[in-house]
Parts: structure tokens; C-alpha cells; sequence
């Protein structure tokens, strides 16, 4: 049977990993996970507590396809928590996940052929959604003095779009408000769509992270359960758009997915409910964070970009190797510890970096640092 160009997307290559990682598990050997940015935490003890009761009283059918008003509005109160903004619920759009998330907003923004830019590096899902809508993906090379995040300067002509990420994966780095509002200007002035990814929020260590709704409301931002709210499984996010759009992404949301899983919306309003235990867990990443900032420089990765947030490290190998997915491979195959080569981020650089995730139970990443600390030593 014949088969889409437009189907003919790249490998998700730290999932590629992560299933090279279960293939040495199931063969009887113990592998510490540093390849996917998942956290080792269950969903939140209200979360699960909050489903189990609803379980018992609730169908879990359809729900509307903007989510239920009750999480929507949750949503709309942890912003004024968390940045101070009044942000009117009807805004809040509840997705299948983050992914849903810019399939609706990359759909509702851009017609066939459309140019949207994104930095190099950056999350590669963006890329391969957009090829699959028949999009054009335009990569902007970041460099490490701006903190692997693009600039203005940096923007090319003729773009109808812009994704920035920030704190960013792979490099965890964030913009601060001059830096984003100098980008949301630029895009403003040249009629570029601006989207924020802010899925990381929450997961920051020094200076809080900046929303781009505290700059603009002619902004589409994404955001999710899966990373501070611990619950990647579930496929719950959200995303807030300029009331001018509410209602194209509405009647897309209605048809690509009728509406997020009811289940997973319940377990979020108890999630929400949950910012006690969730900063117990940030503790838990900031001391990974601190144990591989020190240990790592030590064994010969000196060249790490400065991690604001999220839970990655992201790190120039070009002195150990000239093809990081070979070197990714040796780590794995020697001492049992999974990285991702940075292929998965910079396609025209990322032979020479490698990202290493720290959202493993601090005795995992322990372990992992003194494996990494061996494989080193005999190089």
C-alpha cells in the first residue's frame, strides 16, 4: 500500500535508547536511566487518590473537548500562584498530552508549506510534527554563549512561526524576561506566530521561570502534567491561547480528539492539589543536579551547558568523540548507563553532544555517576 512523504518522519532516537536499554533489561542486566526525561516519581498521592474515588461514582466518558471547567480553571489559579496572573479560564484549552497540545496549535496556526523556526538544540518532536503536517521546520542554530536559546538577531526572514522552549530540552536553560520579551517583540512586529513551550516549568533551581503569558496574551503556550506534575503516562496537558483562536482550536480539538482522557483530567484537578509533595520531588532533582554538575567536570565532561531547569544536562563531547550516538553505545554496552546522543536535537551538531537526564531517584543517579565515573577512568 502506498505511503505519505509527509509520513516519512525521523526516529525519536532517545526512545530508539530507551528500547535498546529495556532489550539489556530483559536480558537480566541493570541499566540507570539517563536517556528519557521521565520522572522515576509516581503521579501525585491526591491524584491517584482523587481517580480511585471518581472511579466509583464516574462513567469517564466524554467530556467537552476544552476539558472540564473545574481543571481548566485549577489551571487558570496556579498561574496567578505561580506568576501572578488573572487568566481567564475559557482560555485554558486541556489536550492529549503536551504532543496534542501542538498538533492543535501547529494545525491552527500554519496552512501547508508554512516556515516555522525553532532553535538548534531543541526538543525533536517539534521538527517531525511539523514535517507531518506538511510544515516546514526551520532550525536555528543557538550557540552557547546565548545559552543554547535563539535571539533576535538570530531569526531568519520569512518565517510565519516561532517555537522557543524555555527552560529548553535538551540544555535546561532559560530566558529571562528581557530575552523573551526582546523575541516576542521581534515575532509581534513581523506577524510571527509565537509559541512557548513552558512544559518544564515548575523545575527550576535558581531564578524562577519566566511565562510568556506575563508578557503577552497574543501568545499560544504549552504545557503538561508529565514532567513537574510527575505524570508522563497519563497524556494530560494543557494549553493557553488568545481568546481570538479559542474557538478554531475548539472545533480541531472536537474532531483530532474529541477530548483529553476523562480520566487523566480527574487525576490532574488532584494533582493540582499536590504542590507540597511535587516541590519534595524538585528537592530530589536539584541535589542530581548538584552531584553530576560536580562530578561530572571531574571524569572529562567539561562542557556543559549552564542548567537553569528541567532535568538535563546537556554536554559538548567533541573532545572524547566525533559521533556521540557510537560513544552513546559504548557507555551502554560497558557500564550499563543510558545517555542520548544529540542527534535527537541538533541534527547538524549534535554528533559531538550528548544529553544525560537526572529525573531518576537520587540513589539511581548516584549509581550512574560512579558507573560514568568508571567508564571514563579506563578510556
Amino acid at each position: 500500500m502506498r505511503q505519505s512523504n509527509r509520513g516519512q518522519v525521523a526516529p525519536f532516537i532517545a526512545m530508539d535508547v530507551l528500547r535498546m536499554a529495556a532489550e539489556a533489561e530483559a536480558a537480566g542486566r541493570d541499566i540507570v536511566h539517563m536517556e528519557v526525561g521521565q520522572p522515576s516519581t509516581p503521579a501525585p498521592l491526591r491524584a491517584r487518590k482523587r481517580l480511585a474515588d471518581a472511579l466509583e461514582s464516574q462513567s469517564m466518558g466524554y467530556t467537552v473537548a476544552l476539558g472540564l471547567p473545574e481543571l481548566r480553571a485549577g489551571i487558570a489559579q496556579l498561574y496567578k500562584r505561580w506568576y501572578d496572573i488573572d487568566l481567564d479560564p475559557a482560555r485554558v484549552v486541556i489536550t492529549s498530552g503536551s504532543s496534542g497540545a501542538f498538533q492543535l496549535a501547529f494545525t491552527a496556526l500554519f496552512d501547508a508549506g508554512a516556515r516555522v523556526g525553532l532553535g538548534e538544540p531543541g526538543y525533536p518532536s517539534y521538527r517531525q510534527i511539523l514535517r507531518a503536517l506538511s510544515i516546514e521546520p526551520v532550525g536555528i542554530p543557538t550557540e552557547a554563549q546565548n545559552r543554547y536559546q535563539p535571539t533576535p538577531e538570530d531569526i531568519p526572514g520569512g518565517l510565519e512561526g516561532l517555537i522557543v522552549a524555555s527552560p529548553g530540552n535538551p540544555s535546561g536553560t532559560m530566558l529571562g524576561r528581557p530575552e523573551l520579551e526582546a523575541l516576542i517583540s521581534h515575532c509581534a512586529a513581523r506577524d510571527i506566530a509565537f509559541i512557548s513551550d513552558e512544559i518544564y516549568h515548575g523545575l527550576q533551581y535558581d531564578a524562577r521561570a519566566v511565562s510568556a503569558l506575563e508578557i503577552s496574551d497574543d501568545v499560544f503556550v504549552i504545557n503538561s502534567f508529565s514532567k513537574y506534575f510527575s505524570m508522563t503516562g497519563w497524556r494530560i496537558g494543557w494549553m493557553v491561547v488568545p481568546e481570538s483562536h479559542l474557538r478554531t482550536v475548539e472545533r480541531l480539538a472536537q474532531h483530532m480528539f474529541i477530548c483529553a482522557p476523562h480520566a487523566s483530567q480527574v487525576a490532574a484537578l488532584g494533582a493540582l492539589e499536590s504542590l507540597d509533595e511535587l516541590e519534595q520531588n524538585r528537592a530530589a532533582y536539584a541535589a542530581n543536579r548538584a552531584l553530576m554538575l560536580e562530578e561530572l567536570p571531574k571524569m572529562g565532561f567539561t562542557r556543559i551547558a549552564p542548567p537553569d531547569g528541567a532535568f538535563y544536562l546537556y554536554a559538548d563531547v567533541s573532545e572524547l568523540t566525533e559521533d556521540s550516538a557510537a560513544f552513546a553505545a559504548e557507555i551502554l554496552e560497558t557500564v550499563g548507563v543510558a545517555v542520548t546522543p544529540g542527534m535527537d536535537f541538533d541534527p547538524h551538531r549534535g554528533a559531538q553532544t550528548i544529553r544525560l537526564s537526572y529525573a531518576q531517584s537520587p540513589e539511581r543517579i548516584a549509581e550512574g555517576v560512579r558507573r560514568l565515573k568508571a567508564f571514563m577512568a579506563d578510556r
